[in-house]
């Protein structure tokens, strides 16, 4: 019986392991014709990054991309990347809908995200989408910019110690908080204050759960499963997990049960001509939607949660903090940003801004996009190849992943000149006419799965922005800091951004 048993089980290994090999040979077969470093067994190009910090992935990125073209592969381990930054091959990935599989480098954040919009696939993801979409209709934006500013008061509240002082310090860390506090309360409609409670255990456990995706991404050893679960990082990601999924379930409970009791609270005051009740949270959005007649399960409600957490306040701090950076470097763009916003709201500082406010700074919008062009929240996009696909003359195999790298698309010159230059003026509507294909710009993605909290991000921005420019003056920092990029999901400072505020007269 024992020998039957350990025949059967040493069938089973083999034909996987041949499964396996068939579909290595394949992805091997392909990946000569693309072009691309030399590769070498089991590590693949990981000696390309062994020992690198974060902040050299780029630099060393650019340089393949200057060696080996627009289109190349590499190898982590045996896992295939090809490397996109031509827009002809970006167009047909992101415009389709047959293409809409998230590469593996998502299942990192798959233990704290689960299948929520980010990382899910198929009719979940088509469901889901659809029943989010409303979300972000115009009407709850208005509703969200209250938020915005309120948490922007607290933000230049907490800003007006380093003012008095007039010292450089890093505003990276009081952006994160900013943003933290405006999820929570869009997102769970709770409040964790973080901008005045920095040791809250919630905001420790997201900047872990967020550090240590950026460690996996790079150490091709951990990019493993087995090997993952075997490391200390394993054990720390599940004491961040036990805090942050703790936190959004208790917060679903206590809202399920306040509806099913009747109470209400700040959140809710009047209905409008949606049938929604006015700054309804996002969960409160999820708590009464439906699929096909059914409402959704706490484990599905907890995902989007989740997922509109990490992307709502990650990728805007980031947008936000280089934004900062540039006014900070730009005196004369930073003029015209504080005399559009002076033009628009008027003197009154504690005014607070409207949505319509917002969509009247229109030079705002070309900063922004001139920041997100140089310094992308996302500087990679990831797609997971499901089966063998030619693109235009070339074989993108089953099994690989695709890298769409926006980064570099910003900074190109052959699609934005002087790109090192920061001039939001080539974002004006003549300039932006002359473009030839528009994927040479997807800070928010493209296609069918774009991202669709771009309007809420933009309003964010806006609202932050223009709050700190009526009470200060953003001045470059005392001495040299180097400029460097951790490029994770997400894309940081390696050491901050430094800044120092001079308070405004007028």
């Amino acid at each position: 019986m024992f020998g039957a048993t350990l025949t059967f089980v040493a069938l089973v290994i083999s034909v996987a392991l041949y499964a396996y090999v068939q579909k290595f040979s394949k992805l091997l077969k392909h990946s000569g014709k693309l072009g691309g470093p030399t590769a070498f067994p089991l590590i693949g190009n990981g000696l390309l990054f062994a020992g690198k910090t974060p902040s050299e992935f780029l630099p060393t990125v650019g340089r393949l991309i200057q060696q080996y073209g627009k289109c190349f592969r590499l190898w982590l381990g045996t896992q295939m990347l090809i490397i996109i930054t031509d827009p002809k091959d970006i167009e047909v990935i992101l415009s389709s809908n047959k293409y809409i599989d998230k590469s593996i480098e998502y299942n990192f954040v798959r233990p704290w995200l689960g299948e929520g919009l980010l990382t899910s696939s198929g009719r979940k993801w088509h469901t889901h989408r659809k029943v989010i979409t409303p979300t972000f209709h115009f009407k709850i934006l208005e509703q969200f910019v209250e938020v915005f500013d309120q948490q922007s008061n607290t933000f230049v509240q907490v800003l007006g110690a380093h003012a008095k002082t007039g010292s450089t310090f890093d505003i990276f860390r009081p952006v994160t908080l900013c943003a933290l506090d405006v999820i929570c309360e869009t997102a769970m409609g709770t409040k964790v204050n973080a901008q005045l409670n920095t040791e809250s255990e919630y905001v420790q456990a997201v900047k872990d759960i967020t550090n240590l995706v950026q460690i996996r991404l790079f150490n091709f050893l951990i990019r493993y499963e087995f090997f993952y679960r075997l490391s200390s990082n394993r054990r720390k990601q599940l004491e961040a997990l036990k805090v942050l999924h703790g936190y959004t379930d208790s917060v679903i409970k206590n809202r399920q049960k306040e509806l099913q009791t009747g109470k209400t609270n700040a959140l809710d005051i009047n209905e409008n001509d949606l049938g929604i009740k006015k700054k309804m949270a996002f969960l409160d959005m999820l708590l009464q939607s439906k699929i096909d007649g059914q409402p959704l399960t706490d484990l599905e409600i907890r995902e989007e949660v989740d997922t509109f957490m990490f992307e709502g306040h990650d990728t805007t701090t980031s947008a936000i903090s280089f934004l900062l950076h540039n006014l900070a470097k730009h005196p004369e763009v930073q003029q015209k940003v504080f005399d559009e916003v002076r033009n628009i709201v008027g003197d009154d500082r504690t005014r607070p801004v409207t949505m319509a406010m917002l969509n009247d700074m229109n030079y705002l919008d070309l900063v922004i996009k001139e920041t997100l062009r140089m310094y992308p929240s996302v500087p990679m996009i990831g797609r997971r190849m499901l089966e063998d696909v030619e693109i235009n003359g070339k074989i993108f195999p089953a099994g690989s992943n695709a890298i769409i790298m926006p980064f570099f698309l910003g900074r190109n010159a052959e699609f934005f000149p002087n790109p090192e230059k920061f001039d939001p003026e080539r974002f004006n509507v003549e300039t932006s006419a002359e473009r030839t294909n528009p994927y040479q710009y997807v800070p928010f993605s493209a296609g069918p799965r774009n991202c669709i909290g771009q309007k809420f991000a933009i309003a964010e921005i806006k609202s932050l922005t223009s709050k700190v420019l009526r009470y200060y003056e953003i001045l470059p920092p005392a001495g040299q800091y180097d400029e460097s990029f951790i490029a994770e999901l997400i894309l940081r400072p390696e050491k901050g951004i430094y800044v120092r505020l001079k308070s405004r007269v007028y």
